[in-house]
């Protein structure tokens, strides 16, 4: 059998045996052999005997969840080409031959695309203003900036894949996070994804929707910032490092006049501010880095390797003592001055100048050098997890003793 087509269904007796047929029709139009596979997830409106009258395949799963259901329901099904969707009525399951020829073609992912711009069509009334001008759009925007997703609609519920590459994928997510995963493993792991454009139509449900908008809006942006340490944690992290050492350093020299306002030291406890909280932001989206290769929650970066490679303990420890170096002598330069007035009361902005610069430059040094004994043990636990290599004999016989 080449072809399941999969739908999860939870209380869909009004749309569920029109959807159905539907895919019937486009078994038969693509002129494939495949199968029609309900993952029921606890219906109790009569979907389950609806499915079952009409032909389709029923499997039961207890679970709740929306990625659970799909997780159930692929575990069933016996095709080779898994094409799934909702079974509200809003995918035309009869249109699937532009699925199935990107499966001949030998993609491994192929997503349907509703945005007009991209060929796909949204039927009036079809998607929320919400949805359609903000949350996906922006959403799509933000996963193909964060993973380099060639597909352009990346929350698509009709999507198909093969089914090596679920394999491949080893999705863990069991909720509304599943669609979202699935893209970005995807994509993280080099298969071949297709588009393929699909109209998306207004459901047939008079009960309200299953997704909530906002707080599953929020869940998907959620799950694509955990992915994505580099601009969680590396990106806001380094700009907010290199903003409050710029304006930081300037304002260590002299208050700076712009027209009727002016900086002094209250602008430059807060550069300084920026300066360690942007440090700490860097080393965070390092170590989740490092963590999530170490545990495959990652592909292998090499550019990320090689850096790490290169920037040993010995580097990091180094780095940051003279950070501390610097920062002590700058504080000892302050004492000295307080020394020459005889330890009586200094000007205050003069004295803040000074001492607001040393003391982040010491709570930087002490960041570096901890924050590069904490990046070793975790070097180490990486590289723990390598299975290790038996020294050869000359003659290119591996060795077994231990002597």
């Amino acid at each position: 059998m080449q072809l399941t087509i999969l739908m999860p269904c939870l209380n869909e007796a009004e749309t569920l045996s029109a959807c159905i047929d539907q895919a019937r029709q486009g078994l038969q139009r693509a002129k494939v052999e495949g199968e029609i596979l309900i993952a029921d997830n606890g219906s109790r409106d009569g979907s389950v005997e609806i499915a079952t009258q009409s032909g389709a395949r029923v499997v039961h799963v207890k679970e709740p969840g929306y990625g659970n259901a799909l997780r159930g329901g692929i575990g069933a099904a016996r095709g080779d080409w898994i094409i799934m969707g909702d079974a509200d009525g809003s995918y035309d399951f009869s249109q699937i031959e532009g699925f199935v020829q990107k499966f001949r073609d030998g993609c491994e992912l192929v997503m349907g695309c509703r945005l007009p711009a991209h060929g796909g069509t949204i039927s009036p009334n079809a998607m929320p203003w919400k949805n359609r001008w903000i949350g996906n759009p922006a959403l799509s925007f933000i996963g193909r900036l964060f993973f380099e997703c060639p597909a352009h609609d990346f929350h698509c519920g009709l999507r198909g894949f093969t089914r090596a590459a679920y394999e491949k994928l080893d999705l863990k997510t069991t909720g509304m996070e599943f669609a979202s995963e699935m893209v970005i493993e995807a994509t993280l792991k080099s298969l071949r994804i297709g588009e393929v454009p699909v109209t998306l139509r207004p459901d047939g449900r008079t009960r309200p929707p299953h997704l909530k908008p906002w707080r599953d809006g929020w869940r998907h942006l959620r799950f694509m910032l955990i992915f994505s340490p580099r601009w969680l944690f590396l990106a806001p992290g380094f700009l907010l490092a290199m903003a409050g050492a710029g304006i930081g350093t300037l304002l260590a020299v002299s208050p700076v006049q712009l027209g009727s306002v002016a900086f002094d030291t209250g602008t430059l406890a807060i550069a300084c501010m920026s300066v360690i909280i942007g440090g700490q932001l860097v080393a965070f989206g390092l170590f989740t880095k490092v963590f999530a290769i170490a545990e495959g929650l990652l592909p292998q970066d090499p550019k990320f390797s090689n850096a790490f490679r290169f920037f040993t303990l010995e580097k990091g420890l180094g780095a940051g003592l003279l950070i501390l170096v610097i920062g002590f002598g700058l504080l000892l330069r302050g004492v000295w001055i307080w020394k020459e007035v005889h330890y009586g009361v200094l000007p205050y902005a003069e004295n803040m100048r000074r001492l607001i610069p040393a003391v982040t430059l010491l709570v930087v040094g002490i960041q570096v050098i901890f924050s590069s004994f904490f990046m070793s043990i975790l070097g180490l636990r990486t590289s723990s997890r390598r299975p290790p290599k038996l020294p050869e004999r000359e003659s290119g016989e591996p060795r077994h003793d231990l002597g």
